[in-house]
């Protein structure tokens, strides 16, 4: 077939799009399949009819606790001072809770408030009322009572009631099918050999996931390449097997995007194309009836594509309302930009700081999938608004449950690989405290710890006056504030390089060299900091250095830029050019170390983290990362 690049037709806003195209799918007609199952196992089924009581609950008179029972009328005038006695058979019978109580007894005294004279006689000190202590026929379900009513997602407590009014069976809707047809010359298994070009699957088993969480049962097929005879066949096959499909990329622009030619040959593309950043190439179609969707290939935007358009679809499937996402307000840590164009989904990382909710922004990239996993909420901006100023207050949409992000200790500041093994550590040694990390340099952490945005700030700021680290930098801008310095590492810096060290580097005046590429990190990160004192030492312009403008956010990500051919070095610590197999030259051995407010150190969380890192364990781990020193871990200082 011949190669063509495909257009957009559409910029439908999400709810528009979400309203046009679920009024065009018959749903319920595509999920009218019904089974009867055990109510034992009929947990998170959805309920045909409603469903109504055979018998009552109880279906007898039962004594509501252990005791005696009794003729409330024969107990009158008991009194502490005039007790009276009853005789065994005549005047009480002894009874357990759930007790059948029969005629003539009409009331129960606890066990407790009766004196057992022999084995015959008991005395009383308080006159018993008519059908104390008694449950009577039908107190829980009376017979005919409504117990479910249809469409009714049932839950424990609804099949411990089904059983107690002895229905023994339910019928339900069956699950809804969703298959999953992924796409792409280049896809491979994660079980097969990685190559250049080739890309792991992993949308396609990250959706099964979510479609059992959404309570339904995914195919997936079998990875089809980028040939439009074989998509089409895919997708037909698929349309028959089940009630809803998924097609995973292909769905945009390229000249190898087959998936909308082949969604209009076959039935209907009712949209393609939504106001929304990350998901815009989303195609909505129709075939035979049935609901076919194109999922972007970036690993955010399929996964925002699948809640916005996937899960609703799922749960009309189910003939239940969709859940709508818990929110909360907070406050935005740094400015956020956006385009008009689009409504937009920024991934965020929560914390409570001093009694304030604060929201800090994550990477964007529609490609990154770890902004996923490390965020705790999203926040939306609306088409048509340029984004919100720092500080602003916000609604953010959940990820993680309350309990959790308010017993997160926030971290702002700069990245290092011993972070993230605190992050673990601390977790395995207190499991209901969290570390996040936001990774914007040791200069935005100080002004995080500035403005009360952070309960901790890594920093490596080199004083270049001094040659010290980080207190300077903390009295000239934290002046105001009582703060604390928690030693944490020395480590190694220097010059991270391809293996074998093709281009001959030697040190920093190589990077002038023109056939030479760096790659920098952000500014305002004390790597990029330490890297201008030495070009400074070294009568080096920044304008002489082919890359210096190109900025990574963290040294794992340098560290990949050189491995991956596309610089031939940066600057960085030795524990990451070692986990990337580079070659490294040293250059200088700095202070890593954590800022904390003095009243911040009465904190549990901060109690604990502070433990963990003198925990001989985790000492052990980073030592394992090589380029590290822990002498002083641990160690504070009150500045």
């Amino acid at each position: 077939m011949k190669e063509k690049r495909n257009i957009y037709l559409t910029n439908i806003p999400l709810k528009e799009a979400q309203e046009t195209y679920f009024s065009r799918v018959d749903i319920l007609n595509l999920n009218s399949e019904t089974e009867v199952v055990p109510v034992r196992e009929s947990l998170d089924k959805v309920s045909v009819s409603p469903i109504f009581a055979r018998k009552s609950s109880p279906n007898y008179n039962a004594a509501a606790m252990d005791g005696v029972a009794v003729v409330a009328a024969e107990t009158y005038g008991a009194t502490e001072i005039n007790p009276l006695r009853l005789k065994r058979n005549s005047g009480f019978e002894f009874i357990n809770t759930g007790g059948h109580i029969k005629e003539p007894y009409d009331a129960v005294i606890m066990i407790e408030d009766i004196v057992e004279i022999d084995k015959d006689w008991i005395e009383i000190y308080e006159s018993a009322n008519l059908w104390q202590h008694i449950r009577p026929i039908g107190e829980d379900i009376v017979e005919g009572e409504l117990i479910i009513s249809a469409n009714h997602q049932i839950r424990p407590v609804d099949i411990g009631a089904l059983l107690a009014g002895q229905i023994k069976e339910v019928e339900v809707y069956k699950l809804p099918r969703v298959g999953i047809i992924p796409t792409g010359s280049e896809i491979i298994d994660v079980s097969e050999e990685m190559t250049a070009g080739k890309i792991i699957e992993s949308n396609a088993s990250m959706f099964a996931a979510m479609i059992k969480q959404y309570q339904a049962i995914p195919k997936r097929y079998p990875v089809v390449v980028d040939e439009y005879n074989l998509i089409k066949e895919q997708v037909l096959k698929a349309v028959e097997e089940n009630q809803l499909v998924v097609v995973n990329a292909g769905s945009s622009a390229g000249s190898k995007d087959y998936t909308v030619d082949v969604l209009r040959e076959i039935g209907e593309v009712v949209i393609h194309g939504v106001a929304t950043k990350p998901g815009k190439p989303v195609i909505l179609a129709i075939v035979k009836g049935k609901p076919v969707v194109g999922i972007p290939g970036y690993p955010v935007s399929a996964y925002f594509t699948f809640e916005f358009f996937v899960k609703p679809l799922v749960a009309k499937l189910n003939h239940r309302p969709l859940q709508q996402p818990t929110t909360l307000r907070a406050y935005l840590s740094r400015r956020v930009v956006s385009s008009l164009k689009y409504e937009e989904y920024i991934r965020i990382k929560l914390g409570l700081v001093n009694d304030k909710m604060i929201a800090t922004p994550l990477e964007r990239g529609a490609g990154v999938t770890m902004s996923l996993v490390r965020a705790d909420g999203v926040l939306v901006i609306p088409q048509q608004s340029e984004g919100y100023e720092g500080g602003t207050e916000v609604e953010v949409q959940l990820l993680k449950s309350t309990n959790e992000i308010q017993n997160t200790i926030v971290s702002i500041g700069s990245h290092d690989l011993v972070m993230d093994l605190l992050s673990d550590q601390l977790h395995y040694n207190h499991n209901n405290i969290y570390l996040s990390s936001a990774h914007v340099g040791s200069l935005g952490g100080i002004m995080a710890m500035k403005k009360g945005e952070c309960h901790i700030a890594p920093v490596h700021l080199l004083d270049t006056v001094s040659g010290n680290y980080n207190e300077a930098y903390v009295k000239r801008y934290l002046n105001d504030q009582q703060i604390a310095l928690i030693k944490f590492v020395g480590r190694s810096q220097g010059l991270m390089l391809k293996g074998g060290n093709p281009k001959g580097i030697k040190g920093i005046k190589d990077l002038q060299r023109p056939e030479v590429t760096f790659v920098n990190r952000q500014r305002g990160a004390g790597t990029r900091v330490l890297l201008d004192y030495h070009l400074s030492k070294e009568e080096i312009e920044s304008s002489q250095i082919q890359g210096y403008e190109r900025e990574m956010t963290t040294h794992m990500a340098v560290a990949a830029a050189i491995a991956g051919g596309t610089a031939d070095c940066g600057l960085g610590i030795y524990s990451a050019a070692k986990a990337m197999g580079l070659d490294f030259i040293p250059i200088a051995w700095e202070d890593y170390d954590l800022l904390v407010t003095q009243e911040a150190l009465k904190d549990v969380k901060i109690l604990s983290l502070l433990e963990t890192l003198k925990n001989t364990e985790y000492i052990k781990k980073i030592e394992a990362l090589g380029g590290y020193k822990t002498d002083r871990i641990g160690e504070i200082i009150i500045l």
